[in-house]
């Protein structure tokens, strides 16, 4: 197992170094700082990441198949598990009548 390792340490600015630090940006003129609008339109890296949401969510399950169905649903290639859904969406749309 590996070792969690510890969060780096985040040294705060003070407030002198802070307006140092914006006096050095401002007087920039490649370096402007963010407005206030700029900075709400922002989206956080996380909420881009991933797959994009969907209206008809799954539900994760554990079940357990014959080895011969998941046998053959795997040498269908690639996509086999929803391949395997529309089958048995199938079946339900069939029997639920």
């Amino acid at each position: 197992m590996s070792k969690a390792s510890k969060p780096p340490v985040v040294a705060m600015p003070t407030a002198e170094e802070d307006q140092a630090i914006t006096a050095a940006a401002k007087s920039d003129p490649d370096a402007q700082p963010l407005t206030p609008k700029q900075l709400r339109s922002m989206v956080p890296m996380q909420a881009l990441r991933g797959r994009p949401k969907t209206k008809s969510k799954k539900q994760l399950v554990s079940i357990r198949y014959s080895p011969e169905v998941v046998e053959y649903f795997k040498s269908t290639g690639e996509g086999w598990q929803a391949r395997m859904d529309s089958v048995l969406r199938e079946y339900v749309a069939r029997h639920s009548r």
